[in-house]
């Protein structure tokens, strides 16, 4: 059995952007990723080394985040092999980051980038 472990509007502050000046003052990030793992040992043991521990996955997005990047197409791919390497096991996913204040002149709720596999 496979089940969808899923971080859910993980709000991040971070340098990226193609402009110098959005990686010098930072923007607000959300990120939304779901993780396809096998979890039927931990549905029956209860214990969470037996399954993808989002806490650990926070973290490896946190540490990805903090690297200015100037496309969020290069941050995405960047957790996404981070996220495989801490867990071969997992099956699929997706990974959508959002710029909440990008510099354009719209009114918009944020320009984003999102990958499946």
């Amino acid at each position: 059995m496979k089940g969808i472990i899923e971080i859910n509007g993980l709000r991040l502050f971070a340098r990226h952007g193609v402009f110098e000046e959005e990686r010098i003052n930072g923007n607000t990030f959300e990120l939304t990723v779901h993780l396809c793992y096998p979890i039927e040992n931990a549905m029956q043991s209860d214990n969470v080394a037996d399954t993808l521990n989002y806490a650990e996955a926070i973290e490896i997005i946190r540490k990805e985040m903090e690297i200015p990047s100037r496309l969020l197409e290069h941050v995405v791919g960047r957790i996404h092999s981070a996220l495989l390497a801490a867990y071969p096991a997992i099956i699929s996913g997706s990974i959508k980051l959002t710029k909440l204040n990008p510099p354009i002149h719209a009114d918009i709720d944020g320009t984003a980038v999102r990958i499946e596999w």
